[in-house]
């Protein structure tokens, strides 16, 4: 008797986790499928399954954002395979999902064959990426991989606090969100901070800004739209 493939499936939206579960139902059969909807979730299924056969895993969820999450589950479980599926598919996004240990990257534009096409090629041992993509120098910026390196030294709890105070979060607010008293969270917020090592809150929220990603507002799409060839 063969142990049943475990995935995990991470996505605030519905419907595309819907597809995704869909296209690993086309690779895999009788798979445990596992859903998180934000950071909360995420970490939770994560630490109650680190033999999983594979994450995919949305950039922007409730709690965090860019390669923030990636980096951190990285770090903590190297053996489980990831596979960013984003909508912010720019090369240099692509690009840097891989250099934070992503074992693959599918745009969230992709037709189902395309996803499960990636799938199969992570789950074969590949690195899956569109087609066209040059992923040019495989290492990370010094700075960025500092921090990803400090992210990987901070507890579940810990890293939470610091997403929250990238919200903007007072510590009242962050203890109230957890339940869990404000003295707790400024025991947090100073064991990030010498993690971090950095001074104030301040610097370690800008630290994680390094980890975001710089989307183009719609009216910079527009500019470069109008602009003269």
């Amino acid at each position: 008797m063969t142990n049943k493939s475990t995935f995990i499936v991470a996505d605030d939206h519905p419907l595309f986790r819907e597809a995704l579960i869909h296209a690993i139902g086309n690779c895999v059969e009788d798979a445990d499928i596992i859903e998180a909807d934000s950071l909360d979730t995420l970490q939770t299924v994560v630490e109650s399954n680190p033999e999983a056969d594979l994450l995919l895993l949305d950039l922007n969820m409730p709690g965090v954002s860019g390669f923030s999450a990636l980096a951190y589950i990285r770090s903590k479980h190297e053996s489980l395979p990831t596979v960013i599926v984003s909508a912010m598919d720019d090369p240099a996004v692509i690009r840097r999902s891989i250099q934070h240990g992503a074992s693959g990257f599918i745009p969230k534009s992709s037709a189902i064959s395309t996803l499960e096409k990636g799938i199969r090629a992570v789950l074969d041992g590949e690195v899956w990426i569109p087609e066209g993509i040059d992923l040019q120098d495989d290492r990370l910026g010094s700075e960025e991989a500092e921090i990803a390196a400090a992210l990987s030294s901070l507890t579940p709890h810990q890293f939470r606090v610091l997403m929250m105070l990238g919200e903007g979060l007072l510590n009242k607010q962050i203890a109230f969100q957890l339940g869990v008293s404000e003295a707790t969270i400024k025991a947090h917020v100073t064991a990030v901070l010498r993690k971090m090592k950095v001074n104030n809150r301040t610097q370690a929220v800008l630290a994680v800004q390094q980890l975001r990603i710089s989307a183009p507002t719609m009216l910079e799409v527009q500019s470069e739209e109008d602009a003269p060839a």
